[in-house]
């Protein structure tokens, strides 16, 4: 296993980069800082649970990382899409939780399903023994980015489909 990291996560057209305290402030006051450049539409709702959620899980357990959240940056021009990350440290059986979100002028460009297979590679690199998530019913591109990265649906309820990815014992 390999030591917590504040380096970004690459993917062949992303980065994702660890999100910070100061970081998640500026999202939650919607402000970037100085050298930040945020697509339009970022952050959203979903950008700000998200950073709400990093705040919760850093004051509840300390630093997360390397299962900590992170911004979705596109390569091409640095400007932050969405977020990415997990919803905190693995629990007692190894595993953790992921979600993700872009803007809607980054959707449908298969940036999700990259970020995606970037954390869960994240992940099997860090320790995990599985990852999961889940998905409104009704949220189709969803399905599809688990999907697409390799993730399979396990259950559903009223509400969510869950899905989990689960690696072999080494």
């Amino acid at each position: 296993m390999e030591e917590p990291s504040a380096d970004p996560i690459p993917t062949p057209r992303l980065l994702l980069r660890p999100l910070d305290p100061a970081g998640a402030r500026r999202i939650l006051s919607g402000r970037p800082g100085p050298s930040a450049r945020w697509g339009p539409g970022y952050p959203d709702a979903g950008d700000r649970a998200g950073a709400e959620r990093f705040l919760r899980v850093l004051a509840e357990h300390g630093d997360p990382r390397p299962f900590g959240a992170y911004e979705i940056e596109l390569r091409a021009d640095g400007r932050t899409v969405g977020g990415a990350g997990f919803h905190g440290p693995p629990d007692v059986l190894g595993r953790v939780t992921v979600g993700y979100g872009l803007v809607p002028a980054a959707r449908g460009l298969g940036y999700a399903t990259e970020a995606l297979r970037g954390l869960l590679e994240h992940a099997r690199r860090h320790g995990a023994r599985g990852v999961d998530g889940d998905t409104d019913l009704a949220n189709t591109a969803s399905r599809r980015v688990m999907a697409a990265a390799g993730m399979r649906c396990v259950r559903r309820d009223a509400r969510l489909r869950y899905y989990e990815l689960t690696w072999p014992t080494r």
